[in-house]
C-alpha cells in the first residue's frame, strides 16, 4: 500500500508517494516512480524504531525529506504502531511538527543498547 502525499517537487504534475517496502524495513518516497529517497526501521513489539534516512543528493532543497517522514509517520499511525526517532532527521522533524505527538516514543537507554 503507498501513500500519495502532497506535491512537492518543481513539477506539479509530478506523482509522490511513500512506499512502504517492508521485506527491506524501509519506507521509499518515489518521485513519478523513481525513488528518490527512504527511511529505513526496525520494529521492536509495537515500535516502528527509525534508524537512517537518504535523500539523493541531487533532489535535495525540495522537501522530500520532510514529506518522506510526513507520509511515513501517517502509515506508522495507520497501522497502529507507534514510532521512535533515532534517526537524527526524523528526531529533528517530528521535534518540528507536533501532529504525531501521539504516536511518538522517546528512545530509552535499554533501546539504544540493543541497537
Amino acid at each position: 500500500m503507498s501513500e500519495n502525499v502532497e506535491n512537492v517537487s518543481d513539477n506539479p504534475e509530478a506523482t509522490v508517494e511513500v512506499v512502504p517496502q517492508p521485506e527491506q524495513n524501509r519506507y521509499a518516497l518515489l518521485v513519478d516512480g523513481a525513488e528518490v529517497g527512504f527511511t529505513v526501521y526496525t520494529d521492536r513489539g509495537i515500535d516502528r524504531v527509525f534508524l537512517h534516512t537518504e535523500i539523493d543528493p541531487a533532489q535535495e532543497g525540495h522537501g522530500y525529506g520532510s514529506t518522506l517522514i510526513r507520509g511515513t509517520l501517517e502509515q506508522v499511525r495507520d497501522a497502529g504502531l507507534r514510532a521512535v526517532a533515532v534517526c537524527p532527521f526524523v528526531e529533528r522533524y517530528v521535534q518540528k511538527h507536533h501532529d504525531f505527538d501521539d504516536i511518538i516514543d522517546p528512545v530509552s537507554i535499554d533501546l539504544r543498547a540493543s541497537l
